[in-house]
């Protein structure tokens, strides 16, 4: 496998540059293409694959290029017209999560003609692995644009499940142009059965920060010193996410802040309250449950609260909550998983506790309200670290990934038809 470092010479630093200099980087110099995207999950049910699909198509079209992306499930009335879906899907547990796939039957035929019949200059393959719609376009034989694909899934431990399966995906992955991973966890799960021929890149996910700086506070939401609103979101009902670990934690922070305010957003609420009711009935009374919420509500969300948790447990893989909630300049809390640390340079930018201690995620609260200037500073390096994940510089990135990718196929000029050839490179900084 080779790993290629991003940090291009022809590049300047991209962290030096304003959004509107960025702007005017071109990796494709002018062209505009016809970029496909395959989206292994249902766009149903919000998640951070289909969130990060959704805005780096919104990215590319603003850039000029034209992009459509087919997904599993149903449309919902909220769909974007330039979304497609195979109308079903089924569901299976997967890394600690439910899991909305579309696999057997027609699909893979489906996609394939998808793809042929759309005349895309690059498709690009979200998590091509799961048995979902991407890893059906990996048919051998079958005659395709480019192929860049995006590694998000980390694992605490390598699944017996993908040991079975490495030799078959090793050869189906050499279909792959370019891979990206979207930090070094996914790396490290990738890494075990992908073509080691195929160049692979570790670039981040994007984030709208400017949506989040710009956000402004939702006054019912906004704390007070002795009053705090202390925030969770995400799917309650999954254990990974560390619901209960928040809520044992809630009885000993009411101890010192009685008056202490629990909001929680997204979907379980059923879930939410069986566990609370388990660990104390009163504690359901200091939470407030605000169910799925918009991005711009989101991000007043995260601009009134007084401090975010994030109590994942595992198979995280990026972080992508922590950067939305530290771009709004909010204080974070969050379990010390490698991909938590990445995002927060190692605690700079959020302060971590022991990943699935109650007890070290209160502490750590009730030290953090008890000072307020550990809580600016807090703020001001939560925002710092979150910068370096807008989309401006991230697109630059993986643009560059589609330019090698047309260039490995003698495609950098428009109807040529040359073989797919592969490119050797360095080592990513991203890993040290």
């Amino acid at each position: 496998m080779t790993l290629l470092d991003n940090a291009d010479a022809q590049y300047p630093d991209l962290d030096s540059l304003s959004s509107e200099e960025l702007m005017r980087i071109d990796p494709l110099d002018g062209r505009k293409l016809r970029i496909g995207i395959v989206c292994p999950y249902s766009m149903e049910y919000p998640g951070g694959v289909q969130f990060h699909i959704l805005d780096f198509a919104e990215e590319l079209m603003e850039r000029g290029h034209y992009v459509q992306v087919l997904a599993p499930g149903r449309r919902t009335k909220d769909m974007p017209l330039w979304v497609q879906t195979t109308g079903t899907s089924f569901s299976i547990r997967y890394n600690g999560s439910v899991a909305r796939l579309s696999f057997f039957g027609t699909v893979g035929l489906r996609t394939r003609r998808w793809i042929r019949q759309g005349q895309f200059d690059i498709v690009h393959l979200h998590e091509p692995e799961v048995p979902s719609l991407p890893h059906t376009a990996l048919r051998p034989g079958f005659e395709h644009p480019p192929y860049v694909a995006t590694f998000h899934t980390s694992f605490d431990h390598y699944p017996k499940s993908l040991e079975f399966f490495s030799n078959y995906l090793h050869n189906r992955t050499g279909m792959i142009d370019q891979a990206i991973c979207v930090s070094k966890s996914s790396y490290e799960v990738m890494e075990h059965y992908i073509d080691p021929a195929v160049p692979v890149h570790i670039i981040p996910n994007g984030v709208q920060t400017k949506l989040f700086e710009s956000a402004q506070p939702n006054p019912e939401w906004k704390g007070t010193t002795s009053a705090p609103t202390i925030g969770f979101l995400g799917r309650m009902g999954e254990e990974r996410k560390g619901f209960r670990v928040f809520a044992e934690a809630m009885r000993h922070i009411l101890k010192f802040y009685p008056h202490a305010r629990f909001l929680c957003a997204g979907d379980g609420e059923d879930a939410a309250r069986k566990i609370l009711d388990d660990i104390s009935p009163d504690l359901v009374k200091h939470v407030e449950f605000l169910g799925r919420i918009s991005d711009e509500d989101k991000a007043r969300f995260y601009k009134s609260l007084t401090l975010y948790i994030a109590p994942q447990t595992g198979g995280e893989s990026f972080g992508i909550v922590l950067v939305e909630a530290m771009a709004a300049g909010c204080p974070v809390v969050a379990s010390d998983l490698e991909a938590f640390r990445a995002v927060s340079e190692n605690g700079k930018g959020a302060n971590l506790f022991l990943a699935g201690q109650s007890k070290s995620l209160a502490q750590n609260v009730i030290g953090l309200l008890a000072n307020e200037p550990v809580l600016d500073d807090l703020r001001e390096a939560g925002k710092r670290c979150a910068r370096k994940y807008e989309w401006d510089r991230v697109d630059v990135e993986l643009l560059r990934v589609y330019a090698d990718a047309l260039k490995g196929r003698g495609d950098d000029a428009e109807g040529s038809d040359k073989p797919k050839r592969r490119r050797r490179g360095r080592f990513s900084s991203r890993l040290e």
